[in-house]
């Protein structure tokens, strides 16, 4: 009976101690696979990290041909981050300039002339420089004085020719030259300019665009409202060269002011580039056809606008790398230089190829003759070498006929007062030197004259005695309340009576040239709105916007070759 008792009394101790040990042995296997699981995951983690560190996403490597979303912002390459060279600065305005700002200019007088190993141009010429004289302040004063009057204060459009309420694109970004000259040479102060380039933007960034693309080619100043030629309702096409003009005065503001960049980038994201520009970098116009009234794209621009406005795109990240190039071209031999023309035979091309003075002007005051990647090598070296050069044998041609024939010469095209209201005064075209023809194709040599906006831009690059003369015919050929006269007849007639925007505009430019070098300042900002906008959706491919252009995409620094053809 005793062992049965005793037996009865020990189970429940043994139960007690055998539930103890399992407990315990839970616990462990649990502590055991908890740390193990956690050691399992910190060695996972450190494996991705360090994954992370060994393949990480570098922009401009090959994980660039991801989508541009998950690629982010690419900061945009200039030669002064490849080669490690300082960058250029604004200048101060006129009036804040130091006594001593113009003591000891790096002009290059000791650097030979012609082409470097990197296709970069040294001219044996120099220009202007230093502050603006009594006389030259009077003029700019008087050039001033044509934005003063003309521009219109319910749109803040300026008027292309005096009181006509009509106005381009292209003269569009001759008011704007004339608004940052005239402040930077201290005609008017910050709160003018701001109110007047503000009015102007917000305008703009309104406008109605021809069919929902680019803005139309013409528009009435007062109201803002695409009109044609005859300033009538309607809408006829853009242009890609007057965009491209556009686009250089955007980016120089942009660029001087970065307070506007917001604004500006705004204006250009509401445009449609998708039809401007081709795969292959040409330009490309619209214009409506007359029976099917259906939207006709033709490639736009010949030798002198054409590259540029090219270089305007450029500025903004496209790759107008056909539009770019001299070639096709010939050479007339005119007084022993070989004066550039385009090669396109105008009778399968339906377009004139008229050489003028102008698009070579605004090309060296605006751009410096530079690569638009090009913001920091010396004033006195141009990048852009091929246009520096034929800009040297426009120049040269026209004082070698002063000097042969004794007609002062500086030929660009020109408004005249009445019929045919316009003329394309040429140093060559349609075969001829020195041919003076209407749009339409008629000689009027009645109507050559010296161009007083080529004289003074001329005289701004060109620092030589031929200039001196130019500059005495000019620079007091204005009406105080009106701005500068067109120019001067060539035979004898006196003033082109006439004002427009365009030769204040480049009058204006010239004179900034003279006080600060090229008008174009690097950007000194780091993310660019108009690079980043919308990057979450597809706008940005149906529009043709570009990414930040990287080395890659630079418009390659080119030489041409001389081409010769007859001698006249």
């Amino acid at each position: 009976m005793k062992s049965a008792v005793g037996s009865s009394k020990r189970s429940p101790i043994l139960g007690v101690l055998l539930f103890s040990v399992g407990v315990l042995c839970i616990a462990g296997a649990s502590y055991a696979v908890s740390l193990t699981a956690r050691h399992i995951f910190l060695a996972q983690h450190i494996f991705l990290a360090q994954e992370e560190d060994i393949v990480p996403i570098i922009a401009g490597g090959m994980l660039d041909d991801i989508p541009a979303l998950m690629r982010g912002n690419l900061p945009t390459v200039t030669n002064s981050m490849i080669a490690g060279r300082e960058r250029r600065e604004k200048p101060p305005r006129m009036c804040e300039m130091s006594d001593g700002h113009f003591e000891h200019p790096d002009i290059g007088h000791t650097a030979p002339h012609g082409y470097d190993k990197h296709n970069a141009y040294v001219r044996k010429y120099r220009s202007r420089r230093g502050v603006l004289n009594e006389r030259e302040l009077r003029a700019a004063q008087a050039a001033w004085h044509y934005f003063e009057k003309f521009t219109q204060d319910s749109t803040g459009l300026a008027n292309s020719v005096g009181n006509y309420p009509s106005t381009t694109l292209w003269d569009t970004a001759s008011y704007i030259a004339g608004m940052v000259s005239a402040y930077e040479l201290c005609l008017i102060e910050k709160p003018e300019f701001d109110r007047r380039i503000t009015q102007l933007l917000t305008t703009i960034k309104s406008l109605d665009l021809f069919r929902k693309e680019l803005p139309n080619k013409v528009y009435h100043t007062k109201t803002g409202a695409k009109v044609d030629y005859t300033n009538k309702p309607g809408e006829i096409g853009f242009s890609a060269l007057d965009i491209g003009r556009f686009l250089v005065w955007m980016r120089i503001c942009k660029n001087r002011y970065p307070y506007l960049a917001n604004t500006i980038d705004s204006v250009l994201l509401k445009w449609d580039f998708s039809n401007v520009l081709d795969d292959e970098g040409l330009m490309f116009g619209a214009y409506v056809d007359k029976e099917t009234d259906e939207t006709v794209y033709a490639q736009e621009g010949r030798l002198g606008y054409e590259e540029y406005a090219a270089k305007g795109f450029a500025l903004w990240g496209f790759q107008p790398r056909l539009a770019h190039r001299a070639e096709p071209f010939l050479t007339a031999s005119i007084f022993g230089v070989q004066v550039p023309y385009d090669g396109r035979d105008p009778r399968i091309f339906h377009s004139q190829n008229y050489v003028v003075t102008e698009s070579y002007l605004q090309d060296g005051l605006e751009l410096g003759f530079d690569m638009p990647h090009d913001d920091s090598s010396p004033e006195w070296v141009h990048t852009d070498g091929w246009r520096a050069e034929l800009a040297d044998r426009i120049y040269q041609v026209q004082e070698a006929r002063w000097r042969q024939t004794g007609f002062m010469t500086a030929r660009s095209e020109h408004n005249v007062k009445g019929p045919p209201y316009f003329t394309y005064d040429t140093i060559f075209s349609d075969g001829y030197p020195w041919n003076t023809v209407t749009p339409r194709g008629d000689y009027v040599p009645d109507h050559s004259a010296v161009s007083a906006k080529a004289a003074l831009g001329l005289w701004a690059l060109w620092d030589t005695d031929y200039t001196d003369v130019l500059y005495e015919a000019m620079i007091e050929l204005y009406d105080p309340e009106n701005g500068m006269f067109e120019g001067l007849y060539e035979r004898g007639q006196g003033r082109v009576s006439i004002f427009t925007a365009n030769n204040n505009g480049i009058i204006l430019t010239a004179l900034l040239h003279k006080v600060q070098g090229t008008i174009l300042t690097p950007y000194t900002g780091d993310t660019e709105v108009w690079y980043i906008a919308s990057r979450d959706q597809d706008i940005r491919l149906r529009r043709n916007y570009p990414d930040p252009p990287q080395k890659d995409d630079w418009l390659p620094a080119l030489r041409h070759s001389v081409q010769e053809k007859a001698d006249f």
